[in-house]
């Protein structure tokens, strides 16, 4: 499988190295021609056609341009150049009209994902997204136990970010007790780029990886 990532900024990169180092997946990326940008383009389709076109040559397509006038010109190019599928991270007010984007759906036979946190996602309704799923998406762990401790840990499948790689490494030698909590806590470490606050989505994926090495202890 071929992955295209559009990143901005410092988002995006933190896929492609995980992709390289832990998948079979190849990968090919590309920065956005404007990091800085508006809260408002008025003409979004002239920065999206600057994007290095190479991108594109890919069966799905993940855009971190985190913005909601880029993201639904970006999943339009896409299906124009035969994509078969978009990953959208950073929830519904980043990526722009929903109505608009389902509509481009339609009309070029693109699948679009739209995620708040990567690591939420287990399974889809389109069999590229699921193929990119079953080895980066919400977090699953085999771990192995001796006299009451975490002996070895494999990653199943792990989030695109990669923390629950780094968790897979802390978890060894603790006690099992501690083991699901303590894995909640290193994804917030790693450090997690979801947004912080009392609200935000870290916790979520703190939580997520929580009951990913619960599921592992049985």
């Amino acid at each position: 499988m071929k992955v295209g990532i559009i990143t901005r900024g410092r988002y995006g990169h933190r896929v492609i190295d995980t992709i390289k180092k832990w998948t079979d997946m190849s990968v090919v990326s590309t920065g956005l021609p404007e990091p800085e940008l508006s809260n408002f383009i008025e003409e979004p389709e002239k920065i999206v056609e600057q994007i290095d076109k190479s991108v594109f040559d890919v069966d799905l397509l993940m855009s971190y341009a985190l913005h909601p006038d880029l993201n639904p010109e970006i999943v339009k190019l896409s299906g124009k150049l035969g994509v078969k599928a978009v990953i959208i991270p950073g929830g519904a007010r980043r990526a722009g009209s929903l109505e608009e984007l389902n509509q481009i759906s339609k009309e070029y036979g693109i699948a679009i994902e739209v995620t708040e946190i990567c690591c939420s996602h287990a399974g889809s309704d389109d069999e590229t997204i699921n193929e990119f799923l079953s080895k980066l998406g919400r977090p699953e762990y085999k771990i192995e136990t001796k006299d009451g401790k975490v002996s070895n840990v494999e990653v199943v499948r792990g989030a695109p970010c990669g923390s629950s790689f780094r968790v897979a490494e802390q978890l060894i030698g603790l006690d099992l007790k501690e083991a699901p909590i303590k894995g909640g806590w290193f994804t917030q470490i790693y450090p997690c780029r979801a947004s912080r606050g009392i609200k935000g989505k870290i916790h979520t994926s703190a939580e997520i990886h929580k009951k990913a090495v619960e599921d592992a202890l049985g």
